[in-house]
């Protein structure tokens, strides 16, 4: 039999009616059915009288994609006209195909998207704020019942996870924060020689090296490197894991998301960037000494002595908070790209390189909050 529709309006209800065979395979003329029942539809909802669309098969001999393309033409163009949309008459599973297609814009739509104007793309991103804020509120609030759980002995956590994660933050980190905080001391000692030269003041070489990574240096290298390598990774990894459904499977266990994969990241980069910051500020200082002694002639004992006479308790403590902040801004940033990531590999990466941009530009702007205050403060 070959494809049949019939098309009725009922008191504001375009009904659809599909019968016969409408498979691709045996049919020769397959596009013009497509293209006159599309047609068909399109006339009647241009009328503006229909609010509602029903689908209904009636014995079908045979269905495929042909069919499929059909529906979805008529349902795009039910949605293009406001008309509400009925499926519950269809065959299984074709309802549920109608709607995974839906979720998916036209590629002239999505072109569309991508070739939109600076004010079309300003004002998208404008519009998606509050959204993101509710998202961004909602997790925190999750964030903060998780510990709450865990300071009164009911978290779903694996203790495994967390040592795994003080490994990954701490021990695992330690060539790049040497590395980098070492020349970081190399380069703060060398630049300020330059100038302090010109006043015979290079001993004030030691001081300043010292005070700047300890109370501020010191913690934003540390977070900017546990950035762009702990907070990437916890990205990626959750965001996999969503990909492949096994955070759906711990929420089927009855098992909180939150507990189980946020918590340790958030427990363990919090405790490990204070450590990883007083590592840090070590190899500042013996970076900056290496200058001192290597090249502008300054005595071991003396750099030492400097370094010690101008250094206070409080700006230890001052770095550590630093620290502290960035250590959760950092778990924070990543876990919450991972969690809300897609489910493909494309959204993968867009939450990676999110949480990596989020997460240098929360530890800039705490940086700027924090140093503000212990300023207005005079400390």
């Amino acid at each position: 039999m070959p494809p049949i529709f019939d098309i009725q309006e009922q008191q504001g209800t375009l009904l659809v009616t599909v019968s016969g065979s409408w498979e691709r395979s045996s049919l020769s003329g397959s596009v013009s059915h497509t293209r006159t029942l599309a047609d068909a539809v399109s006339a009647a909802l241009a009328k503006g009288e229909i609010s509602a669309v029903r689908l209904r098969a009636s014995d079908l001999e045979g269905w495929d994609s042909l069919l499929l393309s059909a529906l979805l033409t008529i349902a795009r163009e039910a949605s293009r006209h406001g008309a509400a949309l009925d499926t519950d008459a269809l065959p299984d599973g074709m309802g549920p195909m109608l709607d995974m297609a839906l979720a998916v814009p036209p590629s002239d739509q999505a072109r569309s998207q991508r070739d939109a104007g600076l004010l079309e793309t300003i004002g998208g991103k404008m519009l998606a704020v509050p959204g993101i804020s509710l998202s961004v509120l909602e997790f925190l609030g999750e964030v903060a019942q998780s510990l709450g759980r865990f300071f009164t002995g009911r978290a779903s956590f694996s203790r495994r996870d967390l040592w795994n994660v003080f490994r990954e933050c701490g021990v695992d980190a330690l060539p790049i924060v040497t590395l980098t905080s070492l020349l970081l001391g190399l380069i703060l000692a060398f630049v300020s020689s330059m100038q302090l030269k010109l006043f015979g003041a290079e001993i004030y070489v030691a001081s300043l090296v010292g005070v700047s990574m300890v109370r501020v240096m010191g913690p934003v290298l540390t977070g900017i490197v546990l950035a762009g390598r702990t907070g990437a990774s916890f990205a990626a990894v959750i965001g996999s894991m969503q990909v492949n459904e096994e955070v759906d499977a711990l929420t089927g266990f009855g098992i909180s998301p939150v507990d189980f994969l946020v918590l340790p990241r958030v427990l363990g980069l919090a405790i490990m960037t204070p450590l990883l910051t007083l590592y840090s500020n070590v190899a500042g200082i013996a970076g900056g000494f290496l200058v001192a002694v290597l090249m502008l002639g300054i005595t071991p004992a003396a750099y030492l002595e400097n370094t010690l006479s101008f250094m206070k308790m409080s700006y230890v403590w001052i770095g550590l908070l630093h620290a502290l902040v960035f250590g959760f801004l950092i778990a924070l940033c990543g876990c919450y790209q991972g969690i809300r990531s897609g489910r493909n590999a494309s959204a993968v990466g867009r939450a990676t390189t999110s949480a990596v941009v989020n997460s240098i530009v929360g530890i800039i702007i705490a940086t700027s909050i924090i140093t503000i205050i212990f300023t207005v403060v005079d400390i």
